[in-house]
Formats: C-alpha cells, sequence, structure tokens
C-alpha cells in the first residue's frame, strides 16, 4: 500500500522561515538531484551525495515540511519528489522560480543559495516592507522598523549585498529585480505576514 506523507500545509508558511530552510547548500543539492530523478529513496540521495541517511532524511523532511517536497511511503521505504509549481499552496510561485533557476543557470545552487540568504530573518523582511511602501533615508527607516541602530546596520549590508535594496540620493530604495526569483521573493516578502 502506498501512503503520501504529510500533505501540503494549508497555513501560509512565512518566507523568512522558508528561506532558511532553503538557504543551505546541501538542501539545495538535493533538491537538484531530485530535480533530475524525482522519486528517490532517502537511501539513494544519500549514496548519491555521500551524506549519512539520518542527516539526508532530516533535511528531506525539512524540505517537504515547506512545501517544496512530497513524499510517498511504500512500506519501509520512502521517497520524494517535487511537488508541482502551481499556485495551489503558498510556496507555488517560488518553486517556480526556483525550477527555473536550476534549469537556467549554470551556478543554480549559488544563486538560490544568495538570494535566500537576504531574507532569512524576519527583521528584513519588515525593511523590505517598510521600502516597498516608501523610499526612506536611514534615520526614517531606523524610526519605520524600530529596529536598534547596529542591527539595522547589519541587516541592511546584507540586502544591499544581495541586491535587494540600494541607495540613491541619500535614501534606500528596493530594487526592481528582473530575474524571477528576486521577483518572486520581493513579491512574497510584500504579501508575508509573519
Amino acid at each position: 500500500m502506498i501512503f503520501t506523507i504529510n500533505a501540503i500545509s494549508p497555513l501560509h508558511p512565512t518566507l523568512w522561515r522558508t528561506c532558511r530552510v532553503l538557504a543551505n547548500r546541501t538542501r539545495l543539492r538535493m533538491l537538484a538531484l531530485l530535480l533530475h530523478e524525482p522519486g528517490l529513496a532517502v537511501s539513494t540521495v544519500s549514496d548519491r551525495l555521500a551524506i549519512a541517511m539520518p542527516h539526508v532524511s532530516s533535511h528531506l523532511r525539512a524540505l517537504e515540511s515547506r512545501g517544496f517536497l512530497s513524499a510517498r511511503r511504500l512500506g519501509r521505504r520512502v521517497t520524494y519528489r517535487w511537488n508541482s509549481p502551481t499556485t495551489d499552496f503558498p510556496v507555488g510561485g517560488l518553486l517556480s522560480a526556483i525550477h527555473g533557476v536550476f534549469r537556467s543557470s549554470s551556478e543554480p545552487i549559488e544563486v538560490i543559495f544568495r538570494a535566500t540568504t537576504a531574507f532569512t530573518h524576519p527583521r528584513r523582511l519588515d525593511i523590505i516592507r517598510a521600502l516597498i511602501k516608501t523610499p526612506r533615508n536611514f534615520e526614517q527607516l531606523q524610526s519605520a522598523t524600530r529596529i536598534s541602530i547596529p542591527a539595522l546596520r547589519r541587516h541592511l549590508k546584507k540586502l544591499q549585498a544581495r541586491k535587494f535594496v540600494s541607495s540613491r540620493s541619500e535614501r534606500l530604495h528596493v530594487e526592481v529585480r528582473t530575474d524571477p526569483l528576486g521577483r518572486e521573493l520581493i513579491h512574497m516578502a510584500r504579501q508575508d505576514d509573519n
């Protein structure tokens, strides 16, 4: 008998938690492998990537918990595959954008890693949301977000390094991203409420 394990949660996953799961090169390697060979068992992923099975299982469950993978159990054997990039669930657009990066980039793991590490903290989402509403200088942004000055500098440095925020005429702006992954992350930041 075949069982689908943990159907996709109807709850909207928070962007920063989802990005924390994605901002891991080992997990991204697993996604790449499952894109090219869907339906692999945990033991096969473990063998192919030379990673201990308990670690593989933990990483795959994390990806499944955020809606990127689905699992099927047949007896003791558990297999994983990518979920379809549809808009029927909260990460559908993100899944589609990540799928596109894997298909089109020469270094997809680094591209995804760099983009998602910009959104691995809830304060960075507060900054993006404040700047989407209106460009602001540093003092206005600090007042709007109530983030301490040292923390705000640290978070802005990360967002600027990842090219999601820039400074023009002493005002901070959210960058207009032309890449689908960057656009989707900004779109999700706009909608994410925690």
